[in-house]
């Protein structure tokens, strides 16, 4: 062989050689990468009948946890065939059952999947819809969180560096009526009456039982409302103002890691921001799904960073277990990010 050959040889051995170092390297990143990171994809206000563009997006995004916020479908009816019919029509949704197939899927109900607006306590048929939203979420009818009155719950995951607990909330089977407001341009206002509750007293007991005791790396609260905003007029954990002092006094107290929100409910996406705690408090609303408050002008809010997103959109978290960064992301359709936000824990 001639000495070009074997040169000729010798190189390609060398590009082979520092090829396959590269793709070594790259594949070790990658296996690295996913056992430090978990990646939360979640949002709220869904209409099964109208197309829903995000579901392939959040397929490829691959996460490992998809939350509903609430508002999952449109039913506003004590008719559970009505309402088991619209559920089943969501899970029919290819894009969607795809999803189901290969994301573990968990979240909250709100009103609208509730069965009646803004309704509370007060509503008749809130134990049979119990049972059908927990058929939606894949519960099996013998599982432990099906005992109890009340759809609120706890998921963990945990990777090689820790794990994300995730509390998720009910504000609606137990939540005291609203209070009406008189004030133009506002449907509800703040309710100081010591007996009024959002959680009630079986559900703070379990909420503050698990912050005390979690090991978590970082702790997700899922609430179909927003917590923080508290300056508009609908609902809000604000219009029940002893119960916001109550859940931030068993944040502080409890000195669970890395506390977040995730909230929906409101056809906007916004990040909301408290920096009176040990780690600033970020409340991420990500709302709507399929149709969003898209003639929004402004609203005040002292605690949001960045801009409101009145168009429809999803939510994206994702929390870095060994840097404890985490990065918030609002997004459009085509993986598109509208608005990002990045916390040090």
């Amino acid at each position: 062989m001639s000495k070009f050959k074997y040169a000729f040889s010798f190189l390609i051995l060398l590009v082979s050689c520092k090829s396959n170092q590269l793709s070594g390297k790259i594949e070790n990143a990658v296996e690295e990468n996913s056992k430090q990171i978990i990646k939360i994809a979640f949002g709220s206000c869904n209409k099964h009948d109208v197309t829903n563009v995000f579901w392939d997006d959040i397929l490829r995004y691959q996460p490992d946890i998809f939350i509903w916020g609430g508002d999952n479908i449109y039913a506003d009816t004590d008719d559970m065939v009505k309402l088991k019919a619209m559920y089943r029509a969501q899970n029919a949704i290819p894009a969607y059952a795809k999803l189901k197939e290969n994301v573990t899927i968990t979240g909250v109900w709100d009103d609208h999947d509730y069965g009646l607006n803004d309704g509370g306590v007060e509503f008749e048929a809130k134990k049979e819809s119990q049972e059908a939203f927990y058929d939606f979420m894949g519960l099996a009818k013998n599982d432990k969180w099906r005992k109890k009155e009340g759809t609120y719950s706890t998921v963990s995951i945990q990777k090689d560096f820790g794990a994300v607990k995730i509390l998720n909330l009910d504000t609606r089977y137990f939540r005291s009526t609203l209070k009406q407001s008189e004030v133009k341009g506002k449907r509800y206002e703040a309710d100081s009456d010591p007996s009024k509750t959002i959680l009630g007293d079986a559900q703070w007991k379990w909420l503050e039982r698990e912050l005390t005791n979690s090991t978590a790396e970082f702790n997700i609260l899922v609430s179909s409302i927003q917590f923080l905003s508290s300056e508009h007029g609908f609902e809000k954990w604000a219009n029940f103002p002893k119960e916001v002092e109550k859940l931030k006094d068993i944040i502080k107290k409890s000195k669970a890691k890395g506390v977040i929100i995730l909230s929906g409910d409101r056809h906007i996406s916004e990040f909301s921001v408290d920096k009176n705690f040990a780690n600033p408090l970020v409340d991420f609303t990500s709302s709507g799904l399929t149709h969003a408050y898209t003639s929004f002008t402004s609203e005040p809010n002292r605690y949001r960073v960045g801009k409101v997103i009145s168009t429809t959109s999803y939510g994206i978290v994702e929390l870095n277990l060994k840097s404890k960064e985490v990065v918030f992301k609002i997004m459009g359709d085509n993986e598109q990010i509208l608005e990002q936000y990045k916390q040090m824990y």
